[in-house]
């Protein structure tokens, strides 16, 4: 990893704003009204909030590669990457409003109480005046709650519960990842195109708010096809060993297992499965096939062999634009700085983590200010292309991206490391769209921006 991925910043002080959060709060007579770490120098900080330990760390270690080559394209460095592709062209080069951006990283540990600390330094020690990253929504939710009463934007980095833009939705935090519900939604109608509607299925599901609502969308979404649910099974977060799991699956009458798992989780259940056979085994007349929603190239690369041929969803794949054409502009771009840059393609983490951070500095140019609550104005019914995913609206009533939902399998025969997921289909974004009071993401209130003065 590269040195330039450590904590840094000035230290900074301030005011103690509500909600018993202690924010460092700079008032200056120029503002048109005081916000949470107003910058007064030369640079602007913003904090990478990401999984340097535990099951999804592998994400975490992707993200800040594209958070450090985001901030280099910010400040003039390298090619520009998706700036050069993005339907708006406020981005210059030359910081955020002119002023150098520099970065502070922490490391959530994929836990809530960590990224919140680890935010929370961030805020009140660094001055940052925006927090991204993450790659748990158990993580994304309390982190999102914290940016909110400190009053600072979070721009979400991997979080695919429906929570996050669902009942636990905040006025300060934006979704760019897309969610369970679109993977469902996208996923169904191709599971009946391979596996026919007559079929019986056994979940296991990580037991936290991503596994809860993933499994719901999925369980709806085949059961309208015609599947049958034979049980569901909640697994802990730090499990690593899943033959118990695993083994009451003989035994059930499913002919299929959906993993409702990600990042390593996903890595050492589906091995065990494979383990037990359960590839290899026929039942109910049917072939024996294993399902895993939420994708990543990632966690194809960690599955080895294991994942030949068994289909999920992405919320990107750095073959689009070769594989699926000019409507995925800007897939090529940053394909190409990251790889000279690091010398293997992106992952779909990396991806929606680069976009967030050219989307809150572009919304600041628009805005003129770094107030949140003038960024947020800026970022509510924004309509954008040129980012890799197609044209993208990020919706003011629950400030969640809507785009293109992308359809994959595990490669057959692979061309090399990097190769090992094909893409199935892309699913139009009018099919993954939902209204914004729909039943899966009810309960929760925006609520007001808050500026933290």
């Amino acid at each position: 990893m590269s040195n330039r991925l450590t904590r840094r910043g000035v230290l900074r002080t301030g005011a103690v704003a509500g909600a018993g959060l202690a924010v460092p709060t700079i008032f200056t007579g120029s503002s048109a009204r005081a916000y949470t770490n107003e910058p007064t120098g030369s640079s602007v900080t913003l904090g990478f909030n990401v999984p340097q330990t535990g099951p999804y760390a592998d994400e975490g270690a992707d993200e800040l590669r594209a958070f450090e080559l985001a901030v280099e394209h910010l400040n003039g460095g390298g090619d520009g990457g998706m700036m050069q592709t993005f339907s708006e062209k406020n981005l210059k080069g030359n910081g955020i409003l002119g002023k150098e951006v520099k970065f502070v990283t922490g490391d959530t540990q994929t836990k809530s109480d960590a990224a919140r600390a680890s935010a929370k330094s961030m805020i009140e020690k660094d001055g940052a005046v925006m927090i991204s990253g993450g790659s748990s929504s158990g993580v994304a939710v309390a982190v999102q709650g914290l940016c909110q009463e400190a009053g600072v934007i979070f721009m979400a980095g991997l979080t695919h519960s429906n929570d996050t833009t669902g009942k636990d939705k905040k006025a300060n935090g934006f979704r760019h990842f897309f969610n369970a519900y679109m993977s469902a939604a996208a996923l169904a109608p191709v599971l009946e195109k391979m596996y026919g509607a007559d079929r019986k299925a056994y979940h296991l599901t990580a037991d936290y708010t991503w596994g809860w609502t993933q499994q719901e969308s999925i369980q709806a979404a085949t059961e309208a096809l015609g599947w049958e649910t034979v049980n569901n099974v909640l697994t802990p977060l730090a499990q690593t060993d899943f033959s118990s799991y695993i083994a009451p699956v003989l035994n059930s009458g499913a002919d299929v297992l959906v993993l409702n798992h990600y990042g390593g989780n996903m890595v050492n259940s589906l091995t065990n499965a494979v383990q037990f056979g359960l590839r290899d085994k026929q039942v109910n007349g049917k072939n024996f096939e294993i399902v895993v929603p939420l994708y990543s190239e990632l966690m194809a690369r960690g599955a080895g062999e294991n994942i030949k041929g068994i289909p999920g969803s992405q919320n990107w794949d750095w073959k689009l634009e070769n594989q699926m054409g000019d409507r995925y502009t800007g897939t090529n771009a940053f394909v190409q700085s990251f790889g000279e840059k690091y010398g293997f393609p992106p992952s779909q983490a990396a991806h929606t983590c680069y976009a967030q951070t050219l989307l809150y500095a572009d919304a600041v140019e628009r805005a003129g200010s770094f107030d949140p609550c003038a960024v947020a104005e800026a970022l509510e019914d924004f309509e954008f292309d040129g980012l890799g995913n197609g044209p993208t609206l990020y919706r003011a009533a629950d400030h969640q991206c809507f785009k293109d939902v992308v359809v994959v399998r595990g490669k057959e025969n692979p061309e090399n490391e990097f190769d090992l997921v094909e893409i199935v289909e892309v699913t139009p974004r009018e099919q993954v769209e939902y209204a914004a009071d729909h039943p899966m993401f009810a309960g929760g209130n925006l609520g007001a921006c808050n500026s933290g003065a």
